[in-house]
């Protein structure tokens, strides 16, 4: 797996990635120290409405953010957005009133939910061959779950020696290293052709080809099997420990610790299992886990079974979302990666906006137990729908008709354009009205202008 990292330019952007992680951990320590320090009692409710505007930015933004981004230099835009970060870090130590937290998670949130899926839609490019990919997002799952264990370690650590004010400082000093570890490649930038049309519609583009993809559409309901199991982990292992196990803090802690190892022993594994198994059938018996781990972890009552069942729902969570950037891969063309990673970016947090409060609200209402069975009845409707949408065998290549049309956009001479030009058309990629006839072919098909509905 390690093999990628060779990859200059994955290596760079892999180690940019770490260090933006880190940040945004530290941040998230930090900022739940400094809510105690101006909250006082109510420093849960700050964080409770940080969170929820996190998830509102995350749904709301990155729509915007991959309109954009398929007209910005790619490199230009990620250092962008780090040194925003950057500099919003450094103003939460001189934070002194509660909306000015809301106000600053919110414009730090909205520049990450910006980063992300253009970072994300980066690698592609760099890694073109899908068993690097594969391995790369591997590797980006292993981050992940990484930084949900150290991060918190890390600012113990330093907390011993400095105030969490501090924290912040550092946490900015690593988002300058992401930005210059960026500048320090030469990225692709979007082809002339991308993001045509009104702003409107490029909005609203990578939903629309997303939707329109019968692949992704399974994605988005397995991530909805995701978000009901990791709600039911983050907002109620705490209450599963100590109330109906009776452990302590440090439990807890363990808790959550097994959930993540059993995500990286996952991401260690996946690539060699994607090499016999199909991504579909491994991505379905993950969201089939799910929903057979929920309702045992609501009838346990013996601390090391639970303990297992725990490490079980991160393998199962990690065996559904780490694929998934396989299928976005596959299921666009460059110049739209950026647009379709938001869509999924933001699709898939509108789940946990879902989720996470039906885990808390349900828990205090009708108690932990019905509560794990109906995230687990979700969490098996997800699957379900999954397993209807995506089709078994899932053909690249496909058969197709394209009915006889005539419009006017940028486009190069490829399968789809064989036609004449009187000179003054200028060279390729260029514009001008051009007419279609009527074709039936087969290609390696993803969701476009000129395939504006996948063929049944």
């Amino acid at each position: 797996m390690l093999d990628i990292l060779a990859n200059r330019i994955y290596r760079h952007l892999f180690a940019a990635q770490i260090l933006s992680l880190l940040g945004s951990g530290l941040t998230t320590v930090a900022l739940g120290l400094l809510a105690y320090d101006l909250a006082g009692a109510d420093a849960g409710a700050v964080l409770g409405t940080a969170l929820a505007l996190k998830m509102v930015a995350y749904v709301g933004v990155a729509p915007v953010a991959g309109a954009l981004a398929g007209r910005w230099p790619r490199r230009r835009l990620l250092v962008l957005l780090d040194l925003c970060r950057a500099a919003l870090v450094l103003l939460l130590p001189f934070v002194t009133e509660i909306w000015q937290i809301y106000a600053l998670v919110f414009l730090f949130q909205s520049f990450s939910a910006a980063f992300t899926p253009a970072f994300q839609a980066t690698i592609p490019d760099i890694l073109p061959g899908e068993r690097d990919y594969t391995r790369a997002l591997s590797l980006s799952r292993l981050a992940y779950d990484l930084e949900t264990l150290l991060s918190p370690l890390l600012a113990g650590l330093l907390l011993t020696l400095i105030s969490f004010h501090w924290l912040f400082l550092g946490t900015t000093f690593g988002f300058l290293a992401s930005a210059v570890l960026v500048v320090s490649v030469r990225l692709s930038s979007p082809r002339p052709e991308a993001g045509q049309g009104s702003f409107g519609k490029r909005l609203t583009r990578g939903a629309r080809l997303y939707l329109a993809t019968p692949r992704l559409r399974g994605l988005l309901a397995l991530s909805l099997a995701v978000a009901a199991a990791g709600a039911m982990v983050i907002v109620n292992t705490v209450i599963l420990v100590r109330e109906a196990l009776g452990g302590s803090d440090r439990d807890v802690a363990l808790f959550f610790a097994a959930y993540g190892l059993g995500s990286m022993i996952v991401a260690l594994t996946l690539p060699r299992l994607l090499e016999s198994l199909s991504a579909r059938l491994v991505m379905l018996a993950g969201g089939a886990g799910l929903a057979i781990l929920l309702p045992l972890a609501a009838i346990s009552q013996d601390y090391a079974a639970a303990l297992a069942l725990w490490l079980l729902l991160g393998a199962a969570s990690a065996l559904v979302q780490t694929p998934g950037g396989l299928l976005l891969k596959r299921s666009s063309h460059a110049e739209d990666r950026p647009a379709l990673f938001a869509a999924q970016f933001a699709l898939s947090h509108a789940c946990w906006l879902l989720t996470y409060p039906l885990a808390g609200w349900l828990g205090a209402m009708l108690g932990l137990e019905a509560t794990f069975y109906v995230l687990a009845a979700i969490a098996a409707v997800g699957t379900m729908i999954a397993a209807l949408v995506w089709p078994a065998g899932d053909p690249s290549v496909l058969p197709h008709d394209h009915p006889e049309q005539a419009h006017n956009h940028a486009h190069i001479h490829d399968p789809h354009h064989q036609h004449e030009h009187e000179g003054w058309e200028g060279p390729e990629p260029h514009s001008h009205p051009h007419r279609h006839g009527p074709l039936r072919h087969s290609h390696e098909l993803v969701i476009d202008d000129h395939h504006p509905v996948w063929p049944r």
